[in-house]
């Protein structure tokens, strides 16, 4: 038997609340309100249902001194000056033909027109790059949301198209270098903060293949009871 239309809305919008946090925590240095918000019940609920606490984050200092020490590590782990760990899928992929890995590469140009044929537009606040980590989430973000809102309005192909777009860039881009970008990550860093969201991305990464897998499948039979 098919699931509900409302569990349909309900896992898509979780999703894609997840994929909005982490867009935000990867974006740029986080910022007061940005920790703030992580304390709220809507964010700290979510961090929990992923196992993930930030109590020992917020217990170790003072909020303001928290946000200074984060702007640095952010700086020193995705910015420089010195190594850094490029946040860009360009980056962390083996380049097509044997080229060097460069930002506007194949690869960045593979992402950016998978985006236009899914007629989205990505925030470029951190820098324009679509390639971005904090933009590819954001992507996903933004096609759950309409995925949501074709199953909060009955429309099954239209739901099950999206989820379909959503595992070929699953595929495609998320599954070839996110995880490995976040173990560089937690060998880099020096605060708790980056380290326990790495493993929680990573462990959301994991679980995004079977959920996607799941959930077309899903779908897909409650196209052939509707028919």
């Amino acid at each position: 038997m098919a699931p509900p239309r409302n569990d349909m809305v309900k896992m898509a919008t979780a999703r894609a609340n997840v994929y909005g946090l982490l867009a935000n925590v990867f974006r740029e240095e986080p910022s007061e309100a940005l920790l703030s918000k992580l304390e709220e019940p809507e964010f700290s609920g979510a961090l929990h249902a992923l196992n993930l606490s930030l109590d020992e984050v917020f217990e170790r200092t003072s909020r303001a001194q928290l946000v200074e020490d984060l702007a640095l590590e952010f700086t020193r782990l995705f910015i420089g000056p010195g190594s850094n760990l490029s946040p860009h899928e360009s980056m962390h992929v083996e380049a097509r033909f044997g080229e060097q890995n460069s930002f506007w590469g194949a690869q960045t140009v593979a992402v950016k027109k998978f985006m236009e044929a899914a007629g989205l537009k990505i925030d470029d606040s951190f820098g324009g790059m679509p390639d971005h980590l904090s933009a590819e989430f954001e992507f996903m973000q933004r096609l759950l949301l309409k995925e949501a809102q074709a199953w909060a309005n009955e429309d099954h192909e239209l739901g099950a198209n999206i989820l379909r777009i959503e595992k070929r860039f699953y595929e495609e881009h998320l599954s070839q270098w996110v995880s490995k970008f976040c173990d560089k990550v937690i060998d880099a860093t020096e605060h708790p903060f980056y380290k326990q969201f790495c493993e929680v991305t990573k462990g959301f990464i994991d679980f995004e293949i079977e959920a996607l897998q799941d959930l077309i499948g899903e779908a897909e039979e409650s196209d052939r009871l509707s028919a």
